[in-house]
């Protein structure tokens, strides 16, 4: 190929491209080629049992093949006999089995042949086995002396391999064997010595060949075993027989290897097969048999030995294994030994095989052919089937080479090397095929190829010519051939695109040359998108028994959508697209649901997007966070006092790190199966020092905490005995409780059983009176709490509590002031003032009791008032007590919420836990005037073409003489902008209607009319209505009222208002803000608000703001009266007080007389915006 480089502009000409076809691509059967061996049989065994047996040979070639077979190297005609059915255009053949069938066993070649050559099969043997049968004969029985030693002969009839043989008794029961007795490897049953309990009459030899299915029985054989002939003493039986084993004793003598093979022998084995060596001894006592290797390599291992050390075994024997290997027979009469000279030799193996292939004309050859064996094989060059006559054969000869010059096509041939020793023959054949053709180009024309953007494509364009062709590849209607980086000619004629890109679409066109011709396809390239993926959420962390959504997003080209698959794996291996594990794990499609996720959950789940043209992944790694394993293997050590190191071993974290560890303990002595926490370990550390608490029997457990939670405990440790000791700490929280006057209840916290440190604990109780010169009082108790009677009433005691056990007393106690009971006060206040501030609110000043006569501690004093009689009209009231509490030693309060215009009474008395003391003598005080409340009604009576007649009734409470009314009106149409406010006054008080002239027409209005006294005007009362074209005015109150249409609207207003109600008091009772805000800022209650600013001055809600300008009272001359007062001059009443923003909370005591200030504003009330 040539090439030429360049940065820019200069391209890879990717043309000239040689192929190698010797080695490339098999030759088109459409080209004359020789004959090749395909298939064939090898070694092969004619089992009797089976119908028929066939021999296979197949061959390819053009023209076709024909077949030829020899038999033991002569021609073998498959004709000849009529059991043989031949197979057409086949060299197979079967053998039907019909009978014997001996005449076919031997070792056939097949040779196919067509006009160019020969080719020949290795050979192929077959076998036809005999029926394996003992031959019918009478064997004698055997009579031996006591020691001698006896063989008795099996000698298997001939079969296939492997032989199993068995001595065996009539009864099938195995003969046993051991050192004295055991079966050679030719299956003969060897006695080293008889005795006479191996007498017996039915030693019977087995023989088994499994391949054959077939196990013979050699006629049993008798053994008679008897005691010394010659011992005819009338002594004992066993004395004749000691004295014939005496005279039977001998030194060992080897049977295998007999005595007339020498002392040495030689044993051929084949490399990588089996090596068995074998020695049988006979002699009295019985010979022991060893092996050892005299010369050469020692082996790795130490060698096997089977049967009773008679046999040396070695496997897969190599090089190594040759040598000498001498056995030794020995007993306490001497020894006898043989030497084996160990060689290894091996059948033929190639070391170098000849090569055939596709040659052009005028070409060399040469053919190698090397192999090795031991014996060193002998090598022969065959051509088609034949020796090669060197005489006769136009190129040069030798052992491993034959090379031929200036090839032409006749010759085309095929060669065979034969390489043998005496363990065996390999063939090894090359076909050479010298041809002289134009291309053929083997790839279809035509040709549709896809892939994705950024995947390589492949074109392909297989070739087979002789001279090799040169190949390029041109694209669309250019005859240059590509030349880029990414394109890439492969040998075999492919071209492939790197990286593609859309625009590498389009047709393609293949050419090959050589000098006979040229040919050409075309093909066509289609670059789809890549398929994209993506897993969300991407490694997310779920806690577990909580579930998890994995969604894979895919994008990928429409025009593979029919190809296109999901599918999900979890570490690597395949999810179905099933519910699994009752429906807790979920697939669909590209969503994965995992309920209730467990530990096993945890893992890499990635999604697989795969179309026909590519495949992608997305991954995300599931993290299963849990609470940690419980730790384990408590262990206690450095044993202290009051001190104990444990230890643990922390249990698995779950992908959570611990946090801490909590160490809790149980002692059975005070509260046996109660845990409580003892204190916590840092991070990791799995060990902590444990400060203990004396006369303990302890037990520790360990909880691990992670971000998740807490661990199970862990088992508790074993149990820790503290000894005891004297109390470390005294009773704490010593206080005096609330007694009679001549009483004092000292009580104490008792020692928790922890702090007891010991058995008998008791407290010492030790008090005096404070100021007094006198010794300790001293008492012991065991409980928490000590009463003393008749003591001085309120009078401080200095109070000692020390804990005290059987083995010692705790620190000395600290020193507590406490005081005897209480009684109430015996004093009243003096010099109470009152100091009106407005009309609702007054200062309420006096002078606190002295300290002695409190008689307790003081808790602070109460205002008592009541209401005498109105200013207004004189009238006297039935007195109803409020009060107010005001907490601490302090001289003055506030009194809020009062009547105005009105006259009270007013006390002070001093409380203390005991109760209250006297009360002043009353003062008395009056409220000036405050404005009006709003009037009771406001209505329209008649009205005509542009005037309209109010009507309103007297505010609820004057609060003070009136002074007239403030009548306003403005227009309200149904828009956002309202009109301006048009102010009348009515000077005299005793007006209650007024005519309005000068409205418009068909205009909407509102009505405000509002009550004045000399401190302003109240919330005024509101009414709206519609004036008509004709001149008519739709009020509320008059004659519209009665028409059909009226009431139908006003039932669909009292409707929808029922409904608003009903949403309200639901959003309501929900917790949900219902906008009074703005309706409120529209329309503040002017009342209210003078109110506020009277009583609590600058603590006044700042939150208002107008809508739409700047708010204004209807009065302007009305003020907030400035209070610079603190929140805390406002008492506390019988059911609240005051916040701290300055609201005020609960009620006065008893019910509110009439006249008393409420809000009476209904709740169209509001104050006019000026536009």
């Amino acid at each position: 190929m040539e090439m030429l480089l360049s940065t820019k502009g200069i391209t890879i000409c990717l043309f000239f491209f040689v192929l190698s076809l010797a080695a490339a691509i098999e030759i088109p059967l459409s080209v004359a080629q020789l004959p090749i061996i395909t298939e064939q049989s090898h070694t092969q065994v004619a089992y009797p049992f089976d119908e028929d047996f066939t021999i296979k040979c197949e061959a390819r070639g053009n023209p076709q093949p024909t077949f030829n077979w020899t038999k033991d190297g002569k021609p073998f005609d498959l004709l000849s006999d009529p059991r043989i059915v031949a197979s057409n255009n086949s060299g197979t053949f079967v053998i039907q089995n019909r009978g014997i069938i001996t005449s076919f066993q031997g070792k056939y070649r097949c040779f196919a042949s067509n006009v160019l050559g020969t080719a020949m099969s290795e050979e192929i043997e077959l076998i036809v086995p005999s029926v394996p049968k003992f031959p019918k004969e009478k064997i004698e029985p055997l009579d031996v002396e006591h020691g001698d030693s006896v063989i008795l002969h099996c000698n298997p009839p001939k079969g296939i391999p492997p032989l199993h043989i068995y001595w065996m008794n009539i009864d099938l029961q195995h003969i046993p064997q051991d050192e004295r007795v055991s079966m050679s490897l030719k299956g003969d049953l060897y006695f080293a010595n008889v005795e006479e309990n191996d007498s017996r009459s039915d030693y019977c030899c087995f023989a088994a060949f499994p391949r054959l299915r077939t196990i013979v029985q050699k006629m049993p054989m008798t053994l008679k075993v008897s005691r010394f002939k010659h011992a005819n003493d009338s002594g004992s039986p066993n004395a004749a027989v000691t004295k014939a084993n005496f005279i039977k004793e001998r030194k060992p003598k080897l049977l295998i290897p007999p005595e007339s093979a020498g002392s040495s022998s030689s044993v051929t084995v084949i490399k990588g097969g089996v090596l068995l060596l074998e020695c049988i001894a006979e002699g009295l006592p019985t010979p022991h048999l060893s092996w050892v290797k005299v010369t050469g390599n020692l082996p790795k291992d130490e060698p096997e030995t089977e049967n009773f050390g008679k046999i040396l075994k070695i496997d897969q024997v190599t090089a190594a294994d040759e040598g000498t290997y001498q056995c030794t027979a020995s007993n306490p009469m001497g020894r006898a030994k043989h030497e084996f000279h160990v060689h290894v030799e091996e059948p033929p193996r190639w070391i170098k095989e000849p090569e055939g292939g596709v040659y052009s004309v005028g070409t060399n050859l040469v053919l190698l052919c090397e192999a090795i064996g031991n014996p060193e094989p002998t090598i022969q060059w065959k051509l088609n089937g034949m020796p090669i006559d060197s005489r006769t054969f136009r190129g040069r000869i030798s052992a491993r080479e034959i090379s031929l010059t200036n090839l032409q096509l006749h010759d085309s041939a095929v060669y065979q090397c034969e390489a043998s020793n005496k363990h065996g023959t390999i063939l090894a054949s090359a076909n050479v095929n010298v041809l002289n053709i134009a291309p053929l180009i083997l790839t279809s024309d035509g040709e549709n190829y896809a892939t994705v953007v950024g995947y390589s494509a492949f074109l392909h364009c297989e070739i087979f010519a002789s001279p090799a062709a040169d190949i390029r590849w041109t694209k669309d209607d250019s005859i240059e051939p590509l030349s880029a980086l990414r394109y890439e000619l492969n040998k075999n004629g492919t071209l492939e695109i790197k990286e593609t890109k859309k625009e590498d679409s389009g047709s393609y066109a293949c050419w090959a040359a050589n000098s006979v011709g040229k040919r050409a396809i075309t093909a066509n390239l289609d670059i789809r998108d890549a398929t994209k993926l993506v897993v969300t959420p991407k490694n997310p962390r779920v806690l577990k028994s909580h579930s998890i959504l994995l969604k894979c997003q895919s994008e990928y080209d429409s025009h593979l959508k029919h190809s296109f698959k999901l599918s999900w794996r979890k570490d690597g291996d395949e999810l179905p697209f099933n519910s699994t594990e009752y429906g807790r794990v979920i697939l669909d499609r590209d969503t994965l649901f995992i309920s209730s996720v467990t530990l096993e959950d945890q893992g890499v789940y990635t999604c697989v997007a795969s179309t026909s043209l590519d495949s992608v992944t997305a991954t995300s790694q599931l993290v299963v966070l849990d609470v940690p394993d419980p730790p384990e293997d408590l262990q206690l050590s450095e044993n202290q006092n009051r001190s104990v190191r444990l230890s643990w071993k922390a249990g698995a974290s779950h992908n959570s790190p611990v946090n801490e560890s909590i160490i809790e303990f149980e002692e059975n002595r005070w509260e046996p199966g109660r845990w409580q926490e003892l204190t916590r370990a840092p991070g990791n550390d799995t060990t902590a020092l444990l400060s203990l608490a004396p006369y303990m029997n302890y037990q520790f457990r360990v909880t691990s905490v992670n971000a998740v939670g807490r661990s199970q405990p862990s088992k508790p440790s074993l149990r820790y005995a503290t000894p005891p000791a004297a109390p470390d700490k005294n009773p704490e929280n010593i206080r005096v409780e609330a007694s009679e006057p001549n009483e004092m209840v000292m009580k104490w916290e008792p020692l928790k059983p922890a702090e007891r440190n010991g058995p008998g604990l008791e407290y010492k109780v030790s008090w005096r009176q404070r100021g007094v010169e006198a010794d300790w009082n001293e008492e012991m108790v065991k409980k928490h709490s000590l009463t003393l009677r008749n003591t001085p009433t309120f009078v401080p005691y200095e109070i000692k509590v020390q804990a005290v056990n059987n083995l010692g007393s705790g620190p000395e106690p600290n020193v507590t002031i406490g005081y005897s009971g209480e009684d109430v006060p015996d004093a009243a206040p003096s010099g109470v003032s009152v100091d009106v501030v407005n009309s609702t609110l007054v200062k309420v000043f006096w002078f606190g009791i002295p300290r002695d006569r409190v008689r307790g501690h003081l808790r602070g004093y109460k205002v008592s008032w009541w209401k005498t009689k109105s200013m207004l009209d004189g009238k006297r009231h039935h007195p109803e007590k409020h009060f107010l509490t005001f907490v601490g030693d302090r001289n003055y309060g506030m009194i809020p919420g009062l009547e105005p215009f009105s006259e009270f009474r007013l006390t002070v008395l001093a409380y203390n836990a005991k109760g209250d003391g006297p009360e002043s003598s009353p003062v008395v005080f009056e409220t000036p005037e405050g404005v009006p409340e709003q009037p009771r009604f406001l209505r329209i009576l008649n009205f005509d073409k542009d005037s309209v007649t109010l009507s309103w009734g007297l505010p609820k409470r004057a609060n003070g003489h009136l002074t007239g009314y403030i009548l306003q009106y403005q227009i309200i149409n149904e828009t956002h902008e309202i009109g301006p406010l048009n102010d009348i006054s009515v000077a005299n008080r005793s007006t209650l209607s007024w005519r309005l002239s000068g409205l418009s027409s068909s205009t909407k209005y509102k009505f405000y009319v509002k009550a004045c006294t000399v401190k302003g005007c109240g919330k005024p009362v509101t009414e709206e209505g519609l004036t008509m074209a004709q001149g008519t005015y739709a009020g509320i109150y008059d004659g519209i009222s009665t028409q059909g249409w009226f009431i139908g609207l006003m039932c669909a207003i009292a409707l929808l208002t029922l409904l608003l109600l009903t949403v309200c008091f639901v959003r309501r009772n929900k917790g949900g803000k219902y906008s009074v805000k703005e309706k409120e800022d529209l329309h503040p209650d002017p009342e209210a608000q003078s109110i506020k600013d009277e009583i609590f001055g600058e603590y006044s809600d700042s939150d208002e703001k107008p809508l739409k300008g700047s708010l204004q009272s209807i009065n302007g001359d009305i003020k907030a009266t400035e209070s610079a007062d603190s929140l805390v001059d406002y008492g506390e009443g019988e059911h609240g007080m005051f916040n701290e923003d300055g609201s005020f909370i609960g009620a006065y005591s008893g019910s509110k007389e009439k006249g008393s200030v409420e809000s009476t504003g209904s709740s169209t009330a509001t104050f006019p915006l000026h536009a």
